[in-house]
């Protein structure tokens, strides 16, 4: 696991004050160690989190001539049998280095060696025979990889805290003020972008060109896996368990995100029966109950004898607040980037690594939004009949609270699947964003959705309403949640539902074997139901997510007032001051719940404040200073 950036330009030198000040910026992906490769216009350099080969795996690592060089940010599973693979081709591999890998796997297989490749990464490559750059991310989108192309200058990093900054993209703040994250291509700077998950780039004599690799989704109706039911169960745990095992390799202590939900614990169990030694288990908890989840967390971590780790939260606004604006490069408001920010800092006090459950809703049909898919056209009617009496409703703090759940079911519930879908989630609608803003744009940040939705006719509803989650809302805001709140206290975070595996057999699940009425992941809780108690396997959704509208309500109303005053958003020109006023007013009397609208407001205004009005902030974790004593 690493930090990597690069310049390539065919204008003379590279800019090497420049590559280190990239790097700088990125030393707490990787504290251990620095490196840096030039060749005339090339410069590569990479920040190490030390993971396997200890001694021997600091990059840039080069082929046996020095012609091929890469840097990567990642882990590749099945480097084991890659490297016995490649050595039998007649390459010879200097380290136990995952990385080495890769460039080998280049030489042999040219610009498709990342299908080759199970594992997470974001991949630099400089092929000095050719004379060209080659940049890959892996399949799922699970590690981050921005690009800057200007002229005949290409910038890469894995932050966009490295590039330089420039005019605020506008489409890219429309998709924020929506979705409360920003999705690939964008990024919040109008000239840098994210190269998107499966994609391949090459930069060569100042051109740039990307081709799409890799595209997992959802199979066609006639393909599904709908036999035995029984065998599927068994199937699937052996598959999770494999994709565990892959997941455990490290030379350092690996332990596991565990919050009080299925898909953690899940992880937890098995990464417990495939190591000798204790596992060791982190869970956040918070003095409100309905968010509180160290009890079931304890269940598991008691069943398996783990070494538990827990820590109570209690609101400090100004600095939790903060410290996410600095850790989250660009826009970002899932609220619950703060639980997994303070997990990650308390897991990073004893592992290096740490396993997290992304990924096993959307693929086997976690959210209660899957359940309203599949009633809403029969439902629609009544819900247009109750709306009045719904919307009356007062608004509740409670976690998941059944005023919030049926104020969007009946607001939504008579539109296109695809639109309803997006309406049960969207933050501000396209009216709220044009008085927001006091500008009216052709711009419609759901024809991101739209896009991946044309890509799946033939395959079930359901799975096209699950592949728009997984292709959007995993990569662009959970999985960027994960990796900022882990690699800012330099934890590796591995995601072992987000393996070839387990969603080859997740996308070819007929709808039946993942929600059935009210029920959600059918298969995958019968398939865990003899590793978990049954308070897990059987309770509701959980997941690590905070009491923001009590605290928006109680102690951080005086910070949201502050924040979001009049005087900041006028300086900042972004935002009408009187309808942010009045969200907060509406909020705080209880009228509405307007913690997800508020929550992403204050995390762009504190992230204009901390990475444009100021220099990007330079992180430092624990672990860094404790490098540094």
């Amino acid at each position: 696991m690493c930090g990597i950036c690069g310049i390539a330009t065919t204008r003379g030198g590279a800019d090497l004050e420049s590559l280190r000040a990239m790097s700088d910026l990125l030393v707490h992906r990787g504290p251990d160690s620095a490196g840096e490769y030039v060749d005339g216009g090339i410069a590569l350099a990479a920040r190490r989190l030390s993971i396997l080969d200890l001694e021997h795996g600091d990059q840039p690592i080069a082929n046996e001539d020095g012609s091929c060089v890469v840097v990567q940010n990642g882990e590749i599973y099945n480097y084991p049998e890659l490297r016995r693979e490649l050595e039998r081709a007649g390459h010879v591999l200097r380290t136990r280095c995952d990385t080495e890998a890769l460039v080998h796997l280049y030489e042999e297989h040219g610009l498709g060696f990342a299908e080759r490749l199970r594992g997470m990464f974001a991949v630099a490559i400089w092929d000095g025979r050719r004379r060209r750059l080659v940049l890959a991310r892996d399949r799922y989108g699970i590690k981050p990889l921005y690009y800057r192309h200007v002229g005949d200058e290409l910038r890469f990093a894995s932050e966009l805290r490295a590039l330089p900054r420039g005019e605020i993209d506008l489409d890219a703040l429309e998709a924020f003020l929506a979705f409360n994250s920003i999705p690939a291509p964008y990024s919040i700077f109008r000239d840098v972008r994210k190269l998107p998950a499966g994609e391949v780039l090459v930069w060569e004599d100042g051109e740039v060109s990307l081709d799409r690799y890799a595209r997992p989704g959802p199979a066609a109706a006639g393909e599904l896996r709908d036999g035995d039911e029984a065998e599927l169960v068994e199937e699937l745990r052996a598959r999770l368990r494999d994709s565990v095992r892959a997941h455990l390799l490290s030379d350092v202590p690996v332990g596991v995100l565990l919050s009080g939900g299925v898909d953690s614990a899940a992880l937890a169990a098995l990464a417990a029966q495939e190591t000798p030694e204790p596992v060791h288990t982190f869970t956040i908890g918070f003095a409100e109950r309905s968010f509180d989840e160290r009890a079931d967390a304890r269940l598991v971590a008691e069943r398996y004898g783990t070494e538990h780790h827990e820590l109570l939260v209690r609101p400090e606004p100004e600095l939790l607040l903060r410290s996410l604006a600095d850790a989250f490069d660009e826009p970002f408001a899932d609220s619950s980037a703060l639980p997994t920010y303070l997990v990650s800092q308390l897991a990073a006090e004893h592992v290096k690594v740490a396993l997290s459950g992304e990924g096993g809703d959307e693929l086997f049909g976690g959210y209660y939004t899957y359940v309203a898919d599949l009633t809403a056209d029969r439902l629609a009617p009544l819900a247009r009949a109750v709306r009045p009496l719904v919307e009356a409703l007062p608004a509740s703090t409670r976690k998941a609270s059944l005023d919030y759940k049926a104020k969007r079911f009946v607001r939504a519930a008579h539109l296109p699947p695809l639109e309803r879908h997006h309406g049960w989630k969207e933050i501000f609608s396209s009216d709220a964003r044009a008085e927001l803003t006091g500008r009216r744009t052709a711009s419609d940040p759901v024809d991101v959705y739209r896009a991946r939705y044309a890509e799946t006719a033939g395959a079930p509803q359901l799975a096209r309403l699950q592949d728009v989650d997984f292709g959007v809302y995993l990569v662009d805001d959970l999985l960027v949640k994960t990796d900022r709140a882990s690699m800012a206290h330099s934890l590796e975070a591995r995601v072992p539902f987000l393996d070839p595996l387990v969603t080859t057999l997740a996308f070819a699940l007929p709808t039946r074997l993942k929600v059935r009425g009210l029920a959600k992941k059918v298969l995958l809780r019968k398939a865990v139901e003899p590793l978990l108690p049954a308070e897990i396997v059987h309770g509701r959704k959980r997941g690590f997510s905070i009491p923001a509208a009590a605290w928006l309500r109680g102690e951080l109303e005086p910070f949201a007032r502050e924040t979001l005053s009049a005087e900041n958003l006028q300086r900042q020109r972004f935002f009408q001051p009187e309808p942010v006023k009045r969200l907060i007013e509406e909020h705080v009397a209880g009228r509405e719940d307007w913690s997800r609208q508020l929550w992403g407001l204050l995390a762009f205004t504190l992230w204009y404040e901390r990475h444009v009005e100021q220099e990007p902030p330079r992180l430092r974790s624990a672990r860094m200073e404790a490098l540094v004593a």
